[in-house]
Parts: structure tokens; C-alpha cells; sequence
């Protein structure tokens, strides 16, 4: 287990894409990503992102991607997307190095509150590859539930990455914001 570290949450800008695109590549893809729990690598295969749409993440105004740092060094982040009165949860990395030390629970709660407080949402969702049973019980305990409403995962569209499996589909996990203590 790591030492907790006590991280600097702060909103990403165009100067980060590419510690963000090779945080998320390093948490998700390839060897690098078998250190940590939260690898896809025995799921998927190519990239599970780009510099060309982290970009874009940046530039929409319903749209926040959120980073941790810690002595100069980028720890975790993730990208929040305002739909009304709820916001979607994605592109959620921590460096394998770090994961299971406490800072990907801190940066889940940091982007509950920013849906929460500057969007006013009241609940946030995202969409998890339903055979990752470990990861979905993660998000079980921070209080996110499983709904058994599923979509296909997108076979074919190489941005979600190249398929080892034919049964893949994600479920969607909603946790209510409202009642959360602000």
C-alpha cells in the first residue's frame, strides 16, 4: 500500500494533453498498466485515448477534465461532462504506481463536488465495462449503483480500443448527488 499523499486538485488546460494522454495510457494499456488494478489490458488492445480528443475535452464549456499532482508530477485525473442535471464520469486514471494509496477515491469525490457545486447536478453517471467486477464493486462502496441498463460496447470504432473478447458491453452506474454533504 502507498503512502497517502495529500494531492493539488486543479482543472487541465491545452499545456497537459500530453501528460494526460500518457497518464491514461499507462493506467489502462500495455505491461505498464499491470501494475496497477485497473488495467484493460487483458480486454483491450490500442489506445484508450488521443491528444486530438483530450484537446477537445478542453475546449467545451460543459466539459472539465481534472487532474491530481503531487510534487510536480501529474498523479490522477479524469474528464466530468455536464448533461443537464447530471454529469458523466470518464477517462478516469490514476498511475499504477499509485493506485490502491486513496488518490483515486480523493479525485472521484473532488469531480462529485465539482458537478455538485459549480453545475448544480444532482447525480453523476458513468459507464463501466461489465465484466470488470472488481472496479464496479469500487464504485459500489463510493456509493455509485449498478442499474442493468447496458449498451454495446463499440466494436469496430478503434478509438474505444481493439477488442481481445466478443462479450464486451458497459452498464450504467448512477450515484445521487443531492443528498451528498456539500
Amino acid at each position: 500500500m502507498n503512502a497517502v499523499i495529500t494531492p493539488v486538485f486543479r482543472q487541465a488546460d491545452q499545456v497537459d494533453v500530453d501528460a494526460i494522454v500518457a497518464l491514461v495510457e499507462s493506467a489502462y494499456r500495455g505491461d505498464s498498466s499491470r501494475r496497477g488494478w485497473t488495467t484493460e489490458a487483458d480486454l483491450l488492445d490500442g489506445r484508450r485515448t488521443e491528444a486530438a480528443l483530450v484537446a477537445e475535452l478542453l475546449t467545451d464549456p460543459q466539459s472539465a477534465v481534472l487532474l491530481a499532482w503531487a510534487d510536480d508530477e501529474l498523479l490522477a485525473c479524469c474528464h466530468v461532462e455536464r448533461h443537464g442535471e447530471s454529469a458523466y464520469f470518464g477517462m478516469f486514471a490514476v498511475q499504477p504506481s499509485r493506485q490502491g494509496s486513496g488518490l483515486g477515491r480523493m479525485l472521484l469525490a473532488e469531480a462529485e463536488r465539482h458537478a455538485r457545486d459549480a453545475w448544480q447536478c444532482r447525480a453523476m453517471h458513468m459507464k463501466v465495462i461489465d465484466v470488470r467486477a472488481e472496479l464496479m464493486a469500487w464504485y459500489e462502496r463510493r456509493g455509485y449503483r449498478r442499474t442493468g441498463e447496458y449498451s454495446p460496447f463499440p466494436y469496430g470504432d478503434e478509438r474505444f480500443g481493439l477488442p481481445r473478447r466478443d462479450d464486451l458491453r458497459f452498464e450504467l452506474m448512477v450515484k445521487d448527488l443531492a443528498g451528498a454533504v456539500k
